[in-house]
């Protein structure tokens, strides 16, 4: 059984431009460090505060076979298995009396991970994108060429095991407000 770990949440800012690098190697346990990161805008002196939480989802059945969600927070030491779905909730708090414009956070998503695709949810105009090419370019729909048994070539929606990172840009964040984004991954 392998080790996941989830460690040194990094955050660098330089004008705005945010980069999270989370990686987790393997699948078998998972250790969890709930932190926060501050990301300081140097061009307007704002500040915001990161902070990265993840949940597991805990799927249940009743008696009558009805089937129920949830999510349980992962704090400390917790296991994870091939197949179980973790949720992302990445948060920016500005913690300054000044807005703070064009912020843009990048979210690797963890090795030994794959996206579900279609389940981020963001708050405050964010715009969302994502890469498949290891962060170099970003685009709202992946697609990738793919060689049909009669040789043409179309053009498909990217499937979900090739998606690399997530990019959040948010125009603008306001003086002690909070933005969010939720997203969800599935050991692979």
């Amino acid at each position: 059984m392998k080790r996941v770990s989830v460690a040194g949440m990094g955050a660098l800012a330089l004008i705005a431009t945010l980069s999270f690098v989370d990686q987790m190697p393997g699948v078998g346990g998972l250790l969890w460090h709930s932190t926060s990161a501050i990301a300081q805008n140097v061009k307007t002196q704002g500040q915001i505060q990161l902070r990265l939480e993840a949940e597991k989802q805990v799927v249940a059945q009743d008696q009558n076979g009805k089937q129920s969600k949830t999510w349980q927070p992962l704090k400390g030491q917790a296991v994870v298995q091939p197949g179980d779905v973790l949720r992302y909730t990445l948060s920016g708090e500005n913690k300054s009396d000044r807005l703070v414009k064009n912020l843009t956070l990048n979210q690797a998503i963890p090795k030994g991970m794959v996206y579900v695709l279609k389940s981020t949810v963001a708050t405050n105009d964010t715009k969302v994108t994502y890469s498949i090419d290891g962060g170099r370019s970003f685009v709202e729909n992946p697609t990738v060429k793919v060689t049909l048994p009669d040789g043409k070539v179309e053009t498909k929606p990217a499937p979900a095991n090739v998606y690399t990172h997530i990019r959040l840009q948010v125009p603008s964040v306001a003086a002690k407000k909070t933005v969010k984004a939720i997203y969800q991954i599935q050991v692979r």
